[in-house]
């Protein structure tokens, strides 16, 4: 995954994204926040530029407290196509299994890929 950093990329994501509003406001308010000097230490991770499938919004991992606080350790994500959100998912380092974490999405199918993932790996999901 890519951690998009450079303003002229952000603003071009933020476009991109306000053209598939609603399904995108969960990652769109966080590109915004980046773009605008990123005051509460979030980045935004894409697999791919400037075609991307998903874009992953996170708390910088710097900042994660305590890894047991799923509040903190939130993620928020858009994906144009379920496989990329299953390959997120499944073989990235992007989401961490060593805490505990949520995800937010607008999409469907978002649960029905977090549940299969989970049960292949014998993880509890709630």
């Amino acid at each position: 995954m890519l951690i998009l950093r450079c303003p002229a990329q952000l603003q071009l994501l933020e476009e991109t994204l306000r053209k598939s509003l609603p399904t995108t406001l969960p990652v769109l308010g966080t590109v915004m926040t980046v773009a605008r000097g990123n005051p509460a230490s979030h980045e935004v991770l894409v697999d791919s530029w400037p075609n991307f499938g998903i874009v992953l919004t996170r708390l910088r991992p710097e900042e994660h407290r305590d890894p047991r606080d799923y509040y903190t350790n939130q993620l928020s994500v858009f994906y144009r196509d379920k496989g990329a959100l299953q390959a997120l998912l499944e073989g990235t380092e992007a989401v961490s299994r060593e805490r505990a974490f949520q995800i937010l999405g607008m999409q469907d199918g978002l649960d029905e890929a977090v549940q299969e993932v989970a049960g292949a790996r014998g993880l509890k999901v709630e």
